[in-house]
């Protein structure tokens, strides 16, 4: 009988959800536990395993598209003599034209009224089918179906391809070349009047969440962002003399962000309005450092929080990064991971920004912008010299942040970059 396949709750504050990718089509046989489809939240990518085995027999909602939490998005066949008839009847009839092909979900009658499946909204397709007309760039409902029940096969795309154009169709203007897009994209190409092309592809719900959070930055804080500049020779020879005996005893290399994660935690115990946030007419300061990392997933930024990082030597913040930034490319973060948060770091040197003003993310106070080492000449007891040099800059909240503790915080970071030992003496 058809059993249903639900959208399930997901967290607290997430009530809907967007249709990622269907590892399983209409037809396809799965066993319990196998994941059918991804569900893409503001925050993390979730997998929707299948309740039962049988065989897939019908998609409600297509990628790209919305449901809410508790929705129906498709159905599935339970039982094996489903799942064994749908695996043979593509197989019959290939094997078998011109002959009526068996129904994919016949079974043995049962007493009692037949379970039903609510009628689909789009043509139903055979596996075979669907690649043809994947293959050869059509849509189903552009095919006349022949199968029982209304189903296209493959056999009706054969035959849509070979038929001769009709008249009004050879005398009709050429059409647009259509989306390299596969079935069921979110993605389709609109014409313009002057004959060009632009691809409409709707936002993610996490690139959504994204910008929802942006503006809600821009509109609700006063944000100013103040600049300065790291000598960062002290840092780098510290991790070429270190790096190997660090290495071989932590099984991980020892990187730049560590030692601002450590200088920031320095910085905000001097400066604790930085690591403050507002509510309502409160202003609430945080005796612990939970900082965020901004890193790049596979869909988009987001910000892993390491937790109680006053606590964390250079090798546990080193562990968890590189950790968190793992799941992150792989989507697999967990909600509570990236929840929280009393100050961030983000790093787009790697991807060669020189100078940048980033947004912080709200209710944090702050947020700590690190960019290119390059080599400059600087001025050092009166003598030129080529040193590797950073651009710094904190953006900051300035409701509940002042200037001067804006600059004092951030000074603060250039001193314990340029001279770390000030961070163990705490001077």
């Amino acid at each position: 009988m058809p059993v249903e396949l639900k959208v399930p709750s997901v967290g607290e504050s997430i009530s809907e959800v967007q249709i990622g990718d269907w590892l399983k089509s209409v037809g396809d046989t799965v066993s319990q536990d196998d994941i059918i489809v991804t569900l893409e939240t503001d925050k993390v990518t979730v997998e929707l395993p299948a309740p039962v085995s049988g065989t897939i027999a019908q998609i409600l909602v297509k990628k790209g598209e919305t449901a809410q939490v508790g929705d129906i998005v498709g159905y599935i066949e339970a039982g094996a003599a489903g799942a064994k008839a749908a695996a043979a009847a593509p197989e019959k009839a290939a094997s078998d034209k011109g002959a009526p092909a068996k129904e994919v979900f016949d079974r043995p009658v049962a007493e009692g009224p037949p379970a039903t499946i609510p009628p689909a909204s789009t043509p139903r397709v055979m596996p075979a089918a669907q690649r043809a007309l994947h293959a050869a760039g059509l849509d189903a409902s552009e095919v006349t179906p022949t199968g029982p029940g209304g189903r296209t096969l493959k056999e009706d795309v054969q035959r849509h391809l070979e038929a001769p154009p009709k008249p009004a169709q050879a005398l009709a203007p050429k059409a647009p070349p259509r989306s390299a897009a596969p079935p069921g994209s979110s993605a389709a190409l609109a014409a313009r009047q002057d004959g060009r092309q632009e691809e409409v592809v709707p936002m993610t719900t996490l690139r959504r969440r994204i910008a929802e959070r942006l503006v809600e930055a821009q509109q609700t804080a006063a944000l100013l962002t103040t600049f300065n500049e790291v000598d960062m020779t002290a840092v780098k020879d510290l991790r070429e003399q270190y790096q190997d005996a660090f290495t071989k005893k932590y099984n991980i290399k020892l990187g730049f962000m560590s030692f601002f994660v450590k200088a920031a935690v320095d910085a905000l115990k001097q400066f604790p309005s930085v690591n403050a946030e507002v509510r309502g007419t409160d202003i609430v300061y945080h005796n612990y450092c939970d900082i965020g990392v901004a890193v790049g997933g596979g869909k988009g930024l987001v910000v892993p929080v390491l937790r109680n990082v006053e606590r964390l030597g250079f090798a546990e913040v080193e562990q968890t990064i590189a950790q968190l930034a793992n799941r992150a490319k792989n989507g697999t973060l967990k909600l509570e991971e990236l929840q929280g948060g009393t100050f961030t770091i983000t790093n787009g040197g790697i991807y060669g920004s020189l100078l940048s003003t980033p947004i912080i993310n709200p209710p944090q106070s702050g947020i700590l912008g690190l960019h290119g080492i390059v080599d400059r000449a600087v001025v050092i007891k009166g003598a030129v010299v080529a040193r590797p040099m950073m651009y710094i800059a904190l953006t900051y909240d300035h409701r509940i942040v002042d200037g001067r503790e804006a600059v004092g915080f951030l000074k603060r970071i250039k001193e314990a970059i340029e001279e770390p030992t000030r961070m163990l003496i705490e001077i």
